[in-house]
């Protein structure tokens, strides 16, 4: 099995605020998304990809106003997006409250924290259309949407078709341009450390510090704007 960080998620309360923010902090405006149609929300993409982070890329994710959900009820939206406290969180800006891991077998990376007691999700295949083609990907999603360990567990993913020869081959990081924003460290803290590094270690992630204290994801980047660290605080 292998394991690398695939993308963080920062959630906005609206995609345009996302993109304000963006510009804002970093110094760029994010490439084109997409829409989600199984869950209601959209996106804009930048990478941030280095050498320790190779395919890595930032996802700014917002509630789309305008989807159209036809299952009734409407599944219960990723990474705690119907989450109250979140929601009114994010109407001040956004903020950076997760981050996903790329594995190569999901359904091992899953069954592998089941047997230490965590409970990631089903593994549910999304997709959402692209100028390139259509992107595919298998992704674990909780029926609560929660993001587990206030976020500092990964949700896992894994791209393209089961089947597909190169399931790599449509990675967003094929089609993003440079961005001149790259990840420098990842790192993150919670009381359940002890449990955060089996978790960790049970799907071989690697290049992620992790420390015992309060609820934290602490992303450091190089940016036009020097230097930025973006932290979740436990949200």
């Amino acid at each position: 099995m292998k394991s690398q960080i695939d993308h963080l998620v920062v959630a906005a309360h609206s995609l345009q605020q996302g993109i304000e923010w963006c510009e804002s902090v970093f110094g760029i405006t994010p490439d084109a998304g997409g829409e989600h149609e199984k869950y209601g929300t959209h996106n804009r993409l930048f990478k941030i990809a280095t050498p320790a982070f190779s395919v890595a890329y930032l996802e700014i994710i917002a509630i789309n106003p305008d989807a159209v959900i036809e299952k009734k009820p409407p599944p219960t939206r990723w990474f705690d997006l119907d989450n109250k406290p979140l929601q009114l969180e994010l109407v001040n800006s956004p903020r950076l409250i997760h981050f996903v891991a790329n594995t190569n077998n999901i359904q091992d990376a899953r069954h592998a924290w089941k047997a230490q007691g965590i409970d990631r999700g089903a593994v549910i295949h999304a997709s959402r259309k692209t100028p390139k083609g259509l992107l595919q990907w298998q992704i674990t999603v909780r029926p609560d949407g929660d993001r587990l360990f206030n976020g500092t567990l990964p949700t896992l993913i894994q791209w393209g078709k089961p089947e597909a020869a190169d399931p790599m081959q449509l990675h967003p990081r094929n089609h993003l341009p440079r961005s001149g924003v790259s990840l420098k460290s990842l790192s993150v803290a919670h009381p359940s450390a002890n449990k955060l590094q089996e978790a960790f270690e049970a799907i071989h992630l690697k290049n992620i510090p992790i420390s015992e204290g309060s609820a934290n994801i602490i992303a450091t980047f190089q940016t036009p704007k020097g230097l930025v660290t973006l932290e979740s605080l436990g949200i």
